[in-house]
């Protein structure tokens, strides 16, 4: 059978037998069983171009055109939709609201770009979102243009406390949302944010840029590329490189697949830190991340807690990343040996103290790592999967995980984590794992 640890403190190499698994071990978290798929309704558009520039738009990259721009958009919505069109040319403005069935077109060779943070109304008090619409159906921005958010003088703000920044692409409660091919650089925040349990959203095609929250001089700071809470989201073949979450979801969010994506800065493919009313049935496969912070991350805490489950990670290859795998539930801690990651040894997890578990204690449980391969950067662990004491993360699969790095993977507070056929690389050997409170199984097979 395989070998197996089960004890409360370890540090030790597990010794590999070489087996086949009997098919009642694999059934739980088989990448077999994984979901595979998911197809968000798309938009319907009526016929019928407002070209901005009708309207009073200039696109000189001095005239100041938000009325224009909606104007064109309400022109539109009085038709009963369309698609509002920006043709070729730099065109400055400041906040627009968006309505139903409307397209929000910016055409190849146009630029559609936020007001300076000296310009632009309200600036740090205010922080109104850049392109925005709460509770509306059908709704698209696509072309082969770009918007910019000519962020970096906004940055500096995410750490002045009461500072506001605006979000590029914020939706609230809409139906059938559609984002397609074009570029978003430099939000002064969030790129795209989509929340409040959206329903059917499709982001596809879609470039994003912004400096890295490593960058001496203008570290892109939570500029996420793309948060996404709701149900039923398709992400695919999208180009991300940030200073925050590549992308991340929050509670409430289910049946979300992302494919055929390549991150390179960036905090990873994320889940948290508010997990409150649950994480389910999320798939990422055949995916790329290349200097990467984190691969995948999962974070929460005790007051932000949710139950997460059904989490599928496929096919994925990463290069010279910080942290391939990140699960933990101390988020929001504040001592300092708590919250450097990388450092946290068992004897540190050990000494993390109890609480009773409550309505917001983070559960996780059912997670599904197969087919991955990971360098990781010099003087960084192989991956981290760290719980409570008073709840474990349960159910974990690693079947075919390569990773080599200069630190053993962490398993912490953890139950029925599975190795299979996988190969964590150190300087001290193979499979040397750093564990406590942890039930940790490793078996090869075929041999």
């Amino acid at each position: 059978m395989p070998s197996t640890l089960n004890n409360k403190s370890c540090g030790m190499i597990l010794k590999n037998f070489f087996t086949v698994i009997l098919p009642g071990l694999m059934a739980l978290n088989s990448p077999a069983n994984a979901q595979s798929s998911v197809a968000p309704e798309l938009p319907a558009i009526p016929a019928g171009i407002c070209n901005v520039t009708n309207y009073g738009a200039i696109g000189d990259g001095v005239t100041t055109n938000t009325a224009a721009i909606q104007a064109a958009i309400d022109a539109a919505d009085a038709k009963g939709g369309g698609t509002v069109e920006v043709p070729e040319g730099i065109f400055l403005s400041g906040p627009i609201h968006l309505a139903n069935q409307i397209n929000l077109r910016v055409d190849g060779g146009a630029i559609l770009r936020m007001l300076p943070l000296g310009q632009y109304p309200g600036g740090t008090d205010v922080g109104a979102n850049f392109i925005s619409g709460s509770g509306l159906h059908d709704v698209v921005i696509s072309g082969s243009g770009m918007i910019d958010g000519q962020g970096t003088p906004w940055w500096p703000f995410a750490d002045v406390k009461g500072a506001r920044r605006p979000r590029m692409i914020a939706l609230a409660t809409c139906d059938r949302v559609l984002i397609e091919n074009v570029t978003l650089s430099n939000s002064p925040m969030f790129h795209i944010a989509i929340q409040s349990h959206s329903e059917n959203v499709t982001v596809r095609g879609v470039t994003i840029r912004a400096n890295p929250s490593t960058d001496p001089v203008h570290p892109g700071h939570n500029t996420d590329a793309c948060d996404v809470s709701g149900r039923n989201v398709l992400v695919e073949n999208c180009d991300v490189s940030v200073g925050d979450d590549n992308f991340t979801c929050g509670g409430g969010t289910s049946d979300v697949l992302i494919t055929n994506c390549t991150y390179g800065y960036g905090h990873g493919v994320s889940i948290g830190s508010p997990t409150s009313g649950g994480v389910s049935n999320i798939t990422v496969i055949n995916c790329t991340f290349n200097n990467t912070e984190s691969g995948i991350r999962i974070k929460s805490d005790r007051d932000r807690g949710g139950y997460l489950h059904n989490l599928s990670y496929l096919n994925l290859r990463m290069t010279n990343v910080g942290c391939p795998i990140l699960i933990y539930a101390s988020y929001m801690a504040t001592n300092k040996e708590y919250r450097n990651l990388n450092n946290v040894t068992a004897a540190i997890a050990a000494g993390y103290p109890s609480s009773a578990v409550g309505n917001r204690t983070p559960i996780y449980r059912d997670i599904v790592f197969s087919n991955i391969t990971a360098t990781v950067q010099s003087g960084r662990r192989a991956g981290l999967i760290w719980g409570l004491p008073e709840m474990a993360v349960t159910n974990v699969l690693m079947q075919q995980v390569n990773i080599t790095a200069d630190k053993p993977f962490g398993i912490y507070d953890a139950q029925n984590v599975r190795l299979v056929d996988s190969k964590i690389i150190t300087p001290g050997g193979v499979n040397q794992l750093s564990c406590t409170n942890a039930d940790v199984t490793i078996t090869e097979t075929g041999k």
